[in-house]
């Protein structure tokens, strides 16, 4: 087997600024720059900036897009949101492929459902041309309520089908005993909808009703890390690329993943133990960077409870379940429930799925903050104020500089929050903080120093979140109260993202330059799309604003306000 020679890299800042990219270009996603909109006649548009493309079904076309790249291994993520109501006889597609008669695949396909019934989701694994390797699944909530993530995780032991980040099918590499695999053909990433009423609805028995056309899916959030095919070959593989992408990511490995078997890797790539100077076989050009990237995707973005929270308060009424994957906190009448990040951060993206108590919660709040600790404290707030059944909740933000506050915004959200998971973020960096919304922007508070108000960027802050009774205010006014005989109230939390600079005793990990987060949320602002959305938010949803309260300011609107 032919090897690669390394020196010892001559410190951690290149390891660190590649890992940066890799991450960043893992994250970021714009369906403009990566995706092209093959076939339809305009029936696949991307919209919002790059940020969401649709695919359209009518009864005359289907429509299709295409990843600009191939890959020769890869970890591919998309969210969805599929066709909702009566779907019967469409197919909604989402797979990696190559060309020609003796073509490999990977695929996802949702065949469509008549109302009421789940879909079913298809899996399958093509191989020089071969498949016939099925496994059908429904899912445990409803595709077409909200976007959910579904993940290929392709490289030379194994494939991976996962949705929102849990494995539902593994397909291993048997060619030992001769079962092909793919492995040598690169694949480019294709989605599409389409009509398949012959066969997709129970055997072609449920037809595809055009009165409901056109059929719509919703994509965003779309990640491709892989190594890319191109004219010069694999970036992977190449012996070039192959040999700083080695020797700096074992570095960057042994200190972002302390978690996994280093010995392990070491001993699946060939590799010595004496770093100094190592020969590597051409697998772990192949293994190091992916098993590298999936430490980092599972620690950026699939997060998990156990190792990033500590639940602090309630008695056993916060719970964290299904492998850390899952938390819920409960109330009833004698006690609340709360928890906290383990890490403290001076500038960060926070993102957490929750999905809220249901049907009556008059009386409860459910948090979701940052904050320090002291009477001079920052703190940067997401309140959801429980409703009567039937009427809204209302999202109460708040931002709180050097101990005070009195910045509110309140808002009713465009969706039912106790249906479903949405994801609730806050980025915080120098510039300003803005509060999202299934990525969509609601609130913008920029930093107005340079006019004399206090702004958080001193104090390291945590992640909190509870669920409490406020019953003397939270509901009109303190009008409704709790009934306890709804108790016990539940909220459920998934997908906690922390991509942030780190404080310890050592400093901020940004600040000693140390950190792999370095990437658009320590800069970011809105874009002209962002603008339109945020306009759209405030002008439809905002129920309470106090740069607009002149009866609680009478001697004149807060600085920031005239701005």
């Amino acid at each position: 087997m032919a090897s690669f020679t390394f020196s010892k890299p001559s410190g951690m800042l290149l390891p660190l600024v590649l890992v940066t990219y890799l991450v960043a270009a893992t994250s970021a996603g714009n369906f403009y720059q990566d995706i092209d909109v093959t076939w339809g006649d305009q029936r696949g548009k991307i919209l919002n900036g790059g940020q969401l493309l649709t695919l359209s079904l009518d009864k005359f076309s289907g429509s299709g897009f295409q990843s600009k790249n191939e890959y020769l291994f890869a970890r591919i993520d998309m969210q969805l949101k599929l066709v909702p109501d009566n779907s019967a006889g469409t197919v909604t597609t989402f797979y990696l492929s190559s060309q020609g008669p003796g073509h490999d695949e990977i695929d996802f396909e949702f065949l469509g459902n008549s109302s009421g019934n789940p879909y079913t989701v298809h899996t399958n694994v093509y191989a020089q041309g071969k498949g016939n390797k099925e496994q059908q699944f429904h899912l445990w909530f409803d595709p077409t309520a909200a976007f959910h993530t579904y993940s290929i995780v392709w490289n030379p032991q194994r494939i991976i089908f996962l949705v929102d980040n849990s494995p539902i099918r593994v397909f291993q590499n048997s060619e030992a005993i001769g079962v092909p695999f793919p492995k040598s053909q690169p694949m480019r990433v294709y989605s599409s909808l389409w009509n398949a009423d012959d066969w997709a609805t129970q055997g072609g028995r449920v037809k595809t009703d055009w009165t409901k056309a056109p059929f719509t899916a919703s994509y965003r959030n779309y990640n491709a890390n892989g190594c890319v095919k191109s004219s010069a070959g694999s970036s992977c593989a190449s012996e070039t690329s192959s040999k700083l992408l080695i020797s700096t990511l074992y570095k960057a490995f042994t200190t972002l993943c302390p978690t996994i078997n280093h010995s392990f890797i070491l001993t699946q790539t060939q590799a010595p133990n004496n770093m100094a100077s190592s020969t590597f076989s051409k697998s772990a050009v192949m293994l190091l960077p992916l098993v590298l990237v999936t430490c980092l995707v599972a620690a950026t973005s699939a997060g998990n409870f156990y190792h990033d929270i500590d639940v602090t308060w309630g008695d056993q009424r916060g719970k964290i379940l299904n492998g850390g994957q899952l938390l819920t906190l409960s109330l009833d009448k004698f006690s609340g429930s709360g928890f906290q990040s383990k890490n403290e951060y001076l500038f960060a993206r926070i993102d957490m799925q929750l999905k809220l108590v249901p049907d009556n919660s008059a009386g409860t709040v459910t948090t979701f903050y940052l904050s320090s600790q002291g009477p001079g404290h920052d703190e940067i707030d997401f309140e959801f104020l429980g409703n009567s059944s039937g009427n809204p909740y209302t999202v109460h933000t708040n931002v709180y500089a050097q101990g005070k506050g009195n910045k509110e915004q309140q808002f009713h959200l465009w969706f039912d929050p106790t249906a479903a998971f949405h994801t609730y973020s806050i980025v915080w960096n120098p510039q300003r903080i803005i509060f999202l919304v299934d990525n969509s922007p609601i609130r913008v508070f920029q930093n107005s120093e340079a006019i004399g108000v206090p702004f958080p960027k001193s104090q390291p802050m945590r992640v909190y979140s509870s669920l409490w009774n406020a019953d003397d205010w939270a509901t009109q006014g303190g009008r409704v109260k709790t009934d306890w005989t709804k108790a016990p109230f539940t909220a459920s939390y998934r997908n906690y993202n922390a991509n942030g600079c780190v404080k310890s005793s050592a400093g901020s990990s940004c600040a000693s330059g140390n950190s792999v987060n370095d990437q658009a949320w320590q800069t970011q602002e809105l874009d002209s799309a962002g603008r339109n959305r945020l306009r759209w938010v405030q002008s439809k949803f905002m129920i309470y604003n106090y740069c607009t309260d002149l009866k609680r300011f009478p001697q004149g609107l807060p600085a920031e306000c005239k701005r």
